[in-house]
């Protein structure tokens, strides 16, 4: 009986597999937060250049 268990590798394989499939996940996460931070940058630049860009106008329509 315990030589069954001894030489069964199936619960060690799936360990293995869960494992690797957890650092792919970390992996993918910290790739993702790093990439989502300079598209957020990018897009705060370019919204800030068009704010400044923008013609500011009085209360009567003029732009100054």
């Amino acid at each position: 009986m315990f030589a069954s268990f001894k030489n069964d590798e199936s619960g060690a394989t799936a360990i293995e597999y869960g494992l690797i499939a957890a650092l792919i996940a970390v992996g993918l996460i910290g790739g993702a937060t790093a990439v989502g931070e300079r598209v957020f940058d990018t897009f705060d630049t370019t919204a800030g250049v068009m704010k400044d860009s923008t013609p500011q106008t009085s209360a009567n329509g003029i732009s100054s």
